[in-house]
């Protein structure tokens, strides 16, 4: 039976190339020299420093246009808010969502049951399969979440006939 799997994947190297690639032009940027802007990483967590609010969003800036240009949908981002650490220093954290949420699968699910196609989703941890019996309705099914789930990166993967 064909089916493929609906998932929300980021490569983890580019986000490390781009952040490093940040903190290289940051360091080289006439407008930050002196200042403790950078950006670190932990894991899917990354946390933006600089000197005060303004520089703050300048490097948030770099490291969004950094992402764009390594292919990573900025979308799967989870901008925090600015936060005052000592002194005038601030920080934001930024958190790289992957894995397609719960209530995301389900309004997957419920969009592909009402639009009376013939196929069969399934929740599977952190992503929804999709299968039936003919590739065409694969393929609109495809076009309908595509069309419909603008708000948040996916791919469409594992497509078997």
């Amino acid at each position: 039976m064909p089916s493929f799997d609906i998932v929300s994947e980021v490569d983890k190297q580019e986000i490390r190339n781009a952040v490093e690639q940040v903190n290289k032009e940051v360091a080289n940027r006439f407008d930050f020299k002196g200042s403790d802007a950078r950006v670190e990483q932990a894991e899917q967590v990354l946390t933006v420093y600089a000197d005060d609010d303004f520089k703050l969003d300048q490097v948030q800036e770099v490291l969004n246009a950094k992402l764009i240009k390594r292919g990573i949908d900025i979308r799967c981002l989870d901008i925090g808010r600015s936060e005052k650490v000592s002194g005038n220093k601030a920080k934001r954290t930024v958190t790289v969502k992957s894995g397609v949420d719960a209530e995301l699968a389900k309004r997957i699910v419920k969009l592909l049951k009402d639009a009376k196609l013939k196929v069969n989703a399934s929740i599977q941890g952190d992503s929804v399969r999709v299968s039936g019996a003919k590739r065409d309705t694969l393929q609109e099914a495809i076009a309908l979440v595509r069309k419909q789930v603008t708000e948040f990166p996916l791919q469409f993967q594992n497509f078997r006939d």
